[in-house]
């Protein structure tokens, strides 16, 4: 006898599964209507029974932002398409409705699809449709055929848009008159239907400030069209009148900061709109509103900023004397912006001479305005005062020429009788030419020691001795273990830490090779998670994480204050940024511009911007974002206070108080030299776990900030290779 026994069912997560792959994997497929099959990008709704009386909404807003297709056919009962009905769906491209019983098309129905370039409304019931659906739209295609159009004014939109789009051939389309007779679309002809046409009084208006003027727009067409003016920003008081013709704008008591605004006149029926602008020229008088005390930058600057207009001309004063600019002390216009602009007077090295109080003068035939600012770049020799700039913060002096002289000649300003100083001079000259015959000496003695000290490139380390290393090398990494000035300890004291890049722990020392995940690079103690490299992996960019995305910065956000010197890609600047952090409303960035617009320059700029992304480490500059908006290209930077490290390093040698003439800045320290360079060590493990290689290495293309901080910077010259290329010297 045979008995049956019931086979175990499948489990919750298995009738889970299923039921996605039959309602297509809808991300909400709860929602997907029985007619309808629903899928991430599309939904396809083609069954008669039971149908659908409206559009399929999805159960939470966010799941309709993938959805790229619509399509519906033999859908009866769907007579409309209202209001947001479509606008959950923020990326559709293509929408089809077709052989269903469509009558109406509401005219804020696609108000939120902007990428709708597809729409095909073929075989329903619509006898009129309006301009005001499509009139925002970019479509490329717009098929209308076989509806009962009745010949009106309300439709010759779609008989103009066809001669413009398409030719006779692509769609047969007819309407039907008072005769009930077809006719074709392109024979239509209707009375009193013509298209609108605008025309303004006045094309380019030019007002002074605080005066009031009157724009008229005169407008034409069949029906008679509807009037209106686009004065979006505009920050004067204005009132309007759109019920005569012509209509009429009247700005009061305009504002300076109304100028270079443009002002349109809107015309518009049911047969389409017409559309002219004016742009508004203010004239006011120059008004300085920002100047600083000088700061040393590529050179010494005082930055400033004008507004006027017409373009003010601008005069500095030293001490009440007008200066005369030269190419040592010149007036630099580094951005304008409509009636303003940014710069700064330039000053190339100046000295003690050059202290003083600084007046700008602007004027333009409206009127002047003026502000000064005080001065000090230097103090003067001898008087014990010491530099201007706290040598603990590694500020460096800019060197000194004979530009103080010059400038006080220009400005007919006495000079100091240099006579009396004749045997200071002498003086001066006997113990440069001492201190060099010392520093020969001792190179000569350093010769010697690296021709007899060293005796291998290369060396192991056997029982507490480093073999095959110099003798230098030796009293130098003996002395380490000594030296606890300055930051913290830059080489360990294990016996494995004798090399001073040493990084890679080994034995019972090595940490867990479970913390940290199985991509990460260990450096002494801490691991450092490896990112991947894009085109290292061959990963494509729908694959990568989203916060290693290019960040865009909107150029209304950047307002360029100064420059600050010139790299292989184009001008650097110093900036502030608006919006870039929630915490802060502006900061101080530094902004690299691309000169070169060729092909291979664009690439190689966004090539390093996918690159810089990429790299976070607390050694390595960080990138904020590009903006692209127009030229030129913009990458947007930290900015590093003190400069690149080798000027840093310069103000800071044995020989700085030579070069500022007494002011002698804080020398850098055995241990604090030490910290730069392990800084830039661990920048460069970081940089070789990336996959990455910088190939400009140099003191020059790193940077120094606050308390000592260094970073690398500067990857215009690099490439990502292989974990197995060699590194050639």
């Amino acid at each position: 006898m045979m008995s049956w026994r019931r086979r175990p069912g499948p489990g919750p997560a298995r009738l889970w599964g299923l039921c996605c792959l039959v309602l297509g994997c809808w991300p909400g497929a709860l929602g997907c209507p029985a007619s309808c099959e629903c899928s991430s990008w599309r939904i396809w709704c083609t069954k008669s029974s039971p149908g659908i009386a409206s559009f399929p909404v999805p159960q939470r807003s966010a799941e309709g932002d993938n959805v790229t297709e619509i399509y519906i056919a033999n859908q009866r009962n769907l007579e409309s398409i209202n209001d947001n009905e479509v606008g959950f769906y923020v990326g559709l491209k293509n929408l089809t409705v077709v052989d269903s019983g469509l009558r109406f098309v509401s005219r804020h129905a696609f108000v939120k699809n902007m990428n709708l370039q597809y729409i095909n409304l073929s075989r329903n019931k619509l006898s009129s449709l309006s301009k005001k659906p499509f009139r925002h739209l970019g479509l490329s295609d717009l098929i209308l055929v076989d509806n009962p159009f009745k010949c009106s004014c309300e439709i010759m939109w779609i008989k103009k848009f066809h001669e413009t789009k398409f030719s006779t051939e692509t769609q047969d389309l007819y309407c039907i008159d008072d005769n009930n007779k077809r006719t074709a679309l392109l024979d239509m002809k209707v009375p009193n239907c013509d298209l609108p046409s605008a025309n303004l009084s006045n094309y380019n208006i030019t007002v002074v400030e605080g005066k009031s003027i009157t724009l008229y727009c005169d407008t034409t067409g069949g029906p008679p069209p509807n009037v209106s003016w686009v004065v979006t920003n505009l920050v004067s008081n204005h009132e309007s009148d759109t019920n005569k013709n012509p209509a009429s704008l009247t700005i009061k008591n305009v504002s300076s900061m109304d100028s270079g605004l443009s002002i349109s006149c809107v015309a518009e029926n049911i047969v389409g709109e017409d559309q002219v602008s004016a742009e508004l020229t203010v004239f006011f008088a120059p008004n300085i509103t920002f100047i600083e005390s000088p700061t040393p930058d590529h050179h010494w600057c005082i930055p400033f900023t004008v507004k006027g207009n017409p373009k003010p001309t601008l005069q500095w004063f030293y001490e009440g004397a007008v200066l005369n600019e030269s190419e040592y002390i010149c007036t630099k216009i580094h951005v304008i912006n409509q009636s303003e602009y940014h710069g700064c007077l330039q000053l190339d090295n100046p000295t003690h001479l050059n202290n003083g109080a600084y007046t700008l003068l602007a004027k333009n035939d409206y009127g002047e305005d003026e502000k000064r600012v005080d001065a000090h770049f230097m103090s003067v020799p001898g008087d014990g005062s010491g530099p201007i700039l706290d040598p603990d913060v590694y500020e460096y002096e800019t060197t000194p020429n004979d530009l103080g002289d010059a400038t006080n000649n220009s400005n007919q300003i006495t000079s100091t009788d240099v006579s009396n100083k004749e045997n200071e001079d002498s003086i001066t000259v006997y113990v440069v030419v001492g201190i060099a015959a010392l520093v020969c000496t001792g190179l000569v003695i350093t010769l010697i020691i690296l021709k007899f000290g060293r005796h291998s490139k290369f060396g192991m380390k056997v029982h507490g001795e480093v073999k095959g290393v110099g003798l230098v090398d030796q009293i130098w990494l003996s002395l380490q273990d000594c030296d606890n000035e300055g930051p913290s300890s830059v080489i360990s004291n294990d016996d494995d830490s004798a090399s001073p890049l040493h990084h890679i722990s080994n034995g019972s020392n090595t940490p867990s090779s479970s913390e940290g995940g199985p991509d990460a690079v260990i450096i002494g103690m801490t691991k450092i998670p490896v990112i991947e490299n894009p085109q290292y992996f061959g990963i494509t960019n729908s694959q990568l994480k989203p916060d290693t995305f290019v960040h865009h910065i909107k150029r209304h956000n950047i307002v360029l204050k100064r420059e600050l010197g010139e790299g292989a890609f184009g001008k650097v600047f110093l900036a502030e940024c608006y919006n870039l952090c929630p915490e802060q409303g502006k900061i101080l960035v530094a902004v690299k511009t691309l000169k070169d617009a060729s092909d291979n320059a664009r690439k190689d700029f966004h090539r390093e911007a996918e690159l810089l992304t990429n790299l976070q480490h607390e050694h390595i500059v960080k990138f904020y974002g590009v903006c692209v908006e127009g030229d030129p290209l913009i990458m947007v930077f930290e900015y590093m206070k003190h400069g690149d490290l080798n000027k840093f390093l310069r103000a800071h040698g044995p020989d700085a108080g030579l070069m500022a003439e007494g002011n002698r800045p804080a020398e850098l320290t055995q241990s604090q030299m030490l910290h730069i360079a392990q800084q830039i060590a661990s920048g460069m493990v970081y940089l070789a776990s990336q996959h990455f290689v910088h190939r400009d290495l140099a003191t020059r293309n790193c940077l120094v900030g606050e308390n000592l901080l260094v970073k690398i910077g500067d990857f215009g010259m690099s490439r990502d290779v292989y974990s197995t290329d060699y590194y050639r010297v």
